[in-house]
């Protein structure tokens, strides 16, 4: 090789491994009687050569096992002769190694070796405007913005998917932008596909000139089926001036002939991956206006068409997108290499997969638009929205996400973990409260010497194990209300503890009734609380004002723990997937709003979807409490 060829490789050998294959050997053979690739001594073509494939994880790699003898000679002569010039290698690989370990400290792992990332990296997250982001939607986010704004110092691009205006509305579109800003991602720009119809439209004039594509009015079923079958359509060797013709003005003008056909890519008929043959790559929709640009097109592109050639035009670098998409992958590279575009890498990692939940925003939108559920933020839902509004805090929904990690392996999660990793935010700073439910509510009459004859208000701590969260007023009284439950269980005689105020012991209780109405307590404040077996929670009915509230749980939507393809989802909607219980709360209680998250003493965790000033005038004020699963049972 001669030094005018020898310059210009240090920015060729940061591509691929199939890019830069020729090169090596080249440069392989150019070092068979050489021990530097320039002259006798290290200089300045030598060192940023090695630098170049230094950075190049998959060079290293096939250099090292050694196939190119010379190339790994010289390769390995100068890292053990010459460590003055690896002093940036090694710190650089060093910061790489702490993000990673940082990242990993869950057990996940980031060790990814994403292609020419010394050259910059550039994500981006690809929502469809056609429905609310769930929860594996948020991975693909936090894992883009990860590796674009942690593991880099990179960009990530917000990029509205908005192709099919018959799903896609404005609504969701925020909604979109709404739900990413609550999870803490911040994309440097957002864009849509829209932004890109001309150029689009341009790319597949090119492809239909070059040969690439075809119009075909195949009518859909037959389509499907020659696809499936491997068989070529009857259109696929019409004339590039046809195509061009239906394409530039039957399609784009909605014409009856232009409806009858859509535009496919000549990739391949019989190809074993089912995703490379002839994908459609253009199909016409007259009947709903975009709702970015009204009816101006009359034609729409598909995602396999607009997704590389708009990732190369924006500007992406590296596309993460989930293992559903693998067998696309081919059909991605085939759209940048016949349009000759700059290349983007791509990265599958495994989607979340959840028992006895489906994330598909086709299923979720039927539960919806049916009235299986109340909109796409039912806490019974798994929508960003959805988690959160049954108590999920964004703090443990990113550490979740982060913690699965890029792998690539798909696991069936229960939600135990989901919801345990939450529990940990929200125990220590949870506001502690009472209720008892009105019907299983006991009157008790309170006795001794320790009573009050009238009720007293104490200031208490709302979290016995953290004073920042503060205090709340606590009354007691010589009437008490305790739950049925805890009543039924006592004997007559027996000392309990009555949480917060002391022990008592039972009296006049008739433990053979089915329904116990009421009993007494004789106070007995100086008693061991350590000696007793049961501890009560209690109200006092005397001396403050209950606050009426509403307990809500929830079930899972289905009762199969995998749906499959061929199964029929209505046959598996749970029937009854909500309760609500009736219950008085503490008076302290008055104060919460809307997005609270409290601990009722030995029911649960609860998030506050309404306080009492969340009420219109005119209606009843009571709390509407949402339990939050605790990951015990793994309850969704």
């Amino acid at each position: 090789m001669k030094l005018d060829e020898l310059k210009p490789l240090e920015a060729l050998l940061t591509a691929d491994f199939r890019q830069i294959e020729p090169r090596l050997q080249a440069l392989d053979k150019h070092l068979i009687l050489r021990t530097y690739l320039d002259g006798y001594t290290l200089g300045d073509i030598d060192t940023k050569i090695w630098l170049a494939l230094r950075g190049n994880r998959a060079a290293v790699s096939f250099i090292k096992r050694g196939s190119l003898a010379n190339l790994a000679r010289w390769f390995n002569y100068i890292e053990e002769n010459h460590p003055e010039i690896q002093a940036e290698i090694k710190a650089k690989d060093a910061a790489a190694k702490a993000k990673v370990a940082a990242a990993s400290k869950a057990g996940a792992s980031y060790a990814l070796a994403l292609q020419n990332a010394d050259q910059g990296v550039v994500t981006r997250f690809l929502p469809e405007p056609s429905g609310y982001l769930h929860i594996g939607h948020a991975k693909a986010a936090l894992l883009s913005d990860y590796f674009a704004h942690q593991a880099y110092k990179g960009q990530l691009r917000l990029r509205l998917d908005d192709t099919n205006p018959s799903k896609e509305k404005q609504e969701y579109q925020d909604a979109i932008i709404e739900d990413l800003a609550l999870m803490g991602i911040k994309p440097d720009t957002v864009t849509y596909t829209s932004d890109y119809f001309d150029y689009l439209y341009d790319m597949c004039v090119r492809m239909i000139k070059e040969g690439h594509a075809y119009a075909d009015d195949t009518d859909q079923d037959t389509m499907r089926d020659q696809r499936w079958k491997g068989i070529a359509s009857a259109r696929r060797d019409r004339s590039i001036e046809e195509n061009l013709r239906i394409f530039t003005e039957e399609m784009k003008n909605g014409t009856e002939e232009g409806l009858k056909n859509c535009i496919r890519a000549k990739l391949s008929v019989d190809n074993p991956n089912k995703a490379l043959r002839d994908p459609v790559i253009y199909r016409c929709n007259i009947e709903t206006p975009h709702h970015r640009t009204g009816t101006k097109w009359k034609m729409y592109p598909m995602y396999d068409f607009a997704c590389p050639v708009v990732d190369s035009h924006e500007g992406v670098t590296h596309a993460l997108r989930s293992t559903e998409y693998t067998d696309r992958n081919p059909q991605y590279q085939w759209f940048i290499d016949t349009l000759k575009l700059r290349q983007v890498y791509m990265w599958d990692f495994a989607r979340m997969n959840f028992i006895r939940t489906f994330l598909s925003k086709r299923k979720l939108a039927k539960l919806v638009d049916t009235g299986k559920v109340w909109g796409w933020d039912d806490p019974r839902m798994p929508t960003i929205r959805g988690v959160r509004r049954r108590g999920m805090t964004i703090p443990a929904l990113r550490d979740f996400i982060l913690k699965q990690g890029p792998s690539r392996n798909v696991v069936t999660m229960d939600w135990t973990n989901f919801w345990a990793s939450n529990k940990k935010e929200i125990d220590p700073i949870a506001p502690r409260h009472t209720a008892i439910t009105k019907k299983d509510a006991v009157k008790v009459i309170v006795k001794g010497a320790d009573a009050p004859a009238e009720p007293v208000k104490q200031e208490k701590p709302k979290h016995p194990k953290n004073k920042e969260v503060g205090t709340k007023q606590v009354t007691f009284a010589n009437e008490l209300l305790m739950d049925q439950a805890d009543a039924k269980s006592f004997k007559d005689g027996e000392e309990i503890t009555i949480m917060g105020w002391g022990n008592g012991f039972v009296r006049n209780i008739d433990t053979t009734a089915e329904v116990i109405p009421t009993f007494e307590i004789d106070l007995n404040l100086a008693g061991d609380v350590k000696s007793t077996e049961k501890k009560v929670t209690w109200l006092a009915s005397k001396g403050q004002t209950l606050v009426p509230a509403e307990l809500w749980d929830f079930d899972y939507l289905i009762t199969k723990d995998v749906l499959q393809e061929e199964d029929n989802m209505e046959d598996f909607l749970n029937p009854v997937t909500e309760t609500m219980e009736e219950a008085w709360c503490d008076e302290a209680a008055a104060s919460l709003k809307k997005d609270d998250i409290i601990q009722l003493e030995r029911r649960g965790y609860y998030r506050v979807d309404k306080g009492l000033g969340d009420w219109k005038e005119g209606e009843e004020k009571k709390l509407v409490l949402f339990c939050i699963p605790t990951g015990k049972t793994g309850s969704k």
